[in-house]
């Protein structure tokens, strides 16, 4: 349980880290509470979109990973990004990413901040 905490509490941090340096990643509220509480919700959609979606499309995408050495996971990232955007829209969490380079820029950005606060963060291992 520590763990799951400490996943989300990580990538809440990052996806804070990329809204406040990109203008076209948006998170909107009344009050600090409320965009505090809903980063904390999106980043639980982005969580389980990157546990549930992610691998699937890594599998699917294989040949592309070794074709372009890597470098397709930026597209990955971006992807799982705008599609953490759509479900939020869904479930009314005021979080946008406008357009696909901008979700390719802050997917990069979300990948850094969040593995450097994993490498901070307590684990339960």
């Amino acid at each position: 349980m520590k763990n799951f905490i400490v996943k989300t509490l990580a990538n809440a941090g990052a996806l804070g880290v990329a809204i406040w340096l990109i203008k076209d990643i948006t998170l909107t509220g009344d009050s600090t509470w409320h965009k505090t509480l809903t980063l904390i919700l999106v980043a639980l959609v982005f969580g389980v979109v990157n546990w549930l979606v992610k691998p699937i499309v890594k599998v699917l995408s294989f040949p592309l990973f070794i074709l372009t050495l890597g470098l397709i996971t930026l597209v990955v990232n971006a992807l799982m990004l705008l599609l953490t955007s759509w479900l939020a829209d869904k479930l009314s969490l005021n979080f946008h990413v406008h357009g696909f380079w901008t979700a390719v820029v802050g997917g990069l950005i979300i990948s850094i901040v969040s593995w450097a606060l994993h490498v901070i963060l307590p684990d339960d291992k």
